[in-house]
């Protein structure tokens, strides 16, 4: 009967969703360019609203606090 050696070792790098996401950015530079367009206009539509509702920017930190209360509660 003839012996099977079996190697378990893997010498591939592992790819992580970081290291796609890095490539994927590299490669569409246009693409890059309209997401921090984008973000950038939620940044402003962000500070804009808490300007005008100072009120409900406490009530939202208040309910983020008690959500990770909650969280490390558990």
């Amino acid at each position: 009967m003839a012996s099977c050696r079996v190697v378990l070792t893997s010498t591939l790098r592992a790819v992580t969703l970081g290291d796609m996401a890095l490539k994927l950015q590299r490669l569409d530079p246009d693409r890059r360019r309209r997401r921090l367009a984008l973000l950038a206009e939620l940044a402003d539509a962000k500070s804009l609203r808490e300007r005008l509702h100072p009120r409900r920017l406490r009530a939202d930190r208040i309910r983020e606090l008690i959500a990770t209360r909650r969280r490390l509660a558990d």
